[in-house]
């Protein structure tokens, strides 16, 4: 009779083999950890309530530190741009799941609209912040504690004067929404001016022509840049204006107006202040004459930079309403714009972006939570890029 010989497997080999097994397990388990789930959160930041009527023309950042300050106008009998308004501030610490009570950061004055919050974020932590009262004086003030308190305002308005030998301005506004620090450390804000024609019982905002102001010492000094277009026939009403610093280091301005072409306009500068490329129109960006937004996005492992881009995009709906917000994505520096995604189908106006250290991104904008009619609330969106590349509705 035969007998056969069961081999046994050597102790050393049982233990790579556990070995192995359990470096598959834990990369599997790696694996699952890196996919990210899409995400959509919403919240209520500033609503109608027995201090103000509407609440509007929202400025978001995120600090150095990662908080998120959110700026408002807190407008008191009525929502005009003339009413009397509370220039706002609430803060956020853990990523917009809860926010700081309101903090009022330049108080009304009666007759004075105290409106257009332009903020920006210095790399050493510094929070910039340009506003103006009356469309008549400009002012800066700044945060070097993450947005808890706020230096006495400083009247900034010879800036705008060094404009008036070219043009006699009556009207003055910053931004509103964000503005940059550039490479070069230089802190610069799109600026806008009117010379109207009507200036009772309110001066008009329009004509208008749009230009940029600059800080190349932290604040401290500012002064005016060129005009980009002074020309109607080429550039009619341009006013609230977007900046963006590109790969090239080249500034992009993204212009709000009243052309017949019913498209945002562009222009590019080498430094942001002069050398002004002519006027172009976007024809992937439609506009229906409102503030909008742009952003850089750091794109994520392994994936180049991003820019971002909300408005209402109403081109399809019948006399183009401030409806159907909508954020755009450019892979290549805003010469075409391959991918949007719908962040409210109903009513939305102003909107303002922000991108978190961790990538992800926070939308401000104005729409309806209150009643009928336009009582403006601003809501807050925030998602990760996997929701914007989601082409589920429902992720």
């Amino acid at each position: 009779m035969y007998r056969i010989k069961i081999k046994k497997w050597p102790k050393v080999s049982l233990a790579v083999g556990t070995i192995l097994l359990f470096l598959f397990i834990l990369g599997c388990k790696s694996q699952e950890d890196k996919i990210v789930k899409p995400f959509l959160e919403s919240a209520v930041v500033f609503e109608p309530d027995e201090n103000y009527t509407s609440i509007r023309i929202p400025a978001l950042v995120v600090t150095r530190k990662g908080s998120l300050l959110a700026f408002a106008e807190g407008r008191v009998g009525s929502s005009s741009d003339w009413a009397d308004m509370d220039l706002l501030l609430r803060r956020s610490i853990d990523g917009g799941r809860t926010w700081e009570p309101i903090k009022i950061i330049a108080k009304r004055r009666k007759g004075e609209p105290t409106s257009n919050a332009t903020p920006i974020v210095d790399r050493n932590g510094t929070i910039h912040l340009l506003f103006q009262r009356d469309y008549a004086n400009a002012y800066y003030t700044r945060s070097v504690d993450d947005g808890v308190t706020w230096s006495e305002p400083k009247d900034l308005t010879y800036a705008f004067e060094t404009f008036r030998p070219e043009y006699d301005w009556k009207v003055l506004a910053p931004g509103p929404g964000h503005s940059i620090q550039l490479k070069s450390g230089r802190l610069l804000v799109p600026v806008w001016l009117s010379d109207p024609e009507k200036t009772e019982p309110k001066r008009g905002h329009r004509p208008s022509v749009i230009g940029t102001i600059y800080s190349d010492n932290s604040g401290e000094t500012w002064h005016r840049g060129d005009i980009v277009v002074n020309d109607p026939s080429i550039l009619k009403n341009p006013s609230e204006t977007m900046a963006v610093q590109l790969e090239d280091g080249r500034v992009m301005l993204n212009i709000r107006n009243e052309s017949e072409e019913q498209r945002r306009a562009v222009s590019y500068s080498p430094n942001g202040i002069s050398d002004w490329t002519e006027i172009s129109f976007d024809e992937e960006l439609f506009e229906p004459v409102c503030m909008a937004s742009i952003i850089r996005h750091p794109g994520g492992e392994g994936s180049k930079e991003l820019l971002l881009f909300s408005n209402p995009d109403s081109r399809d709906l019948p006399d183009h309403p401030r409806k159907n917000l909508t954020l755009k994505v450019s892979r290549d520096e805003g010469k075409s714009w391959s991918h949007q995604k719908v962040l409210d189908s109903g009513t939305s106006g102003y909107s303002d972006l922000a991108v978190g250290p961790n990538g992800l991104i926070y939308c401000l904008y104005e729409t309806n939570t209150v009643k009928e009619g336009w009582n403006y609330s601003l809501v807050l969106k925030k998602f990760n890029k996997e929701w914007l590349f989601n082409e589920d509705p429902q992720p």
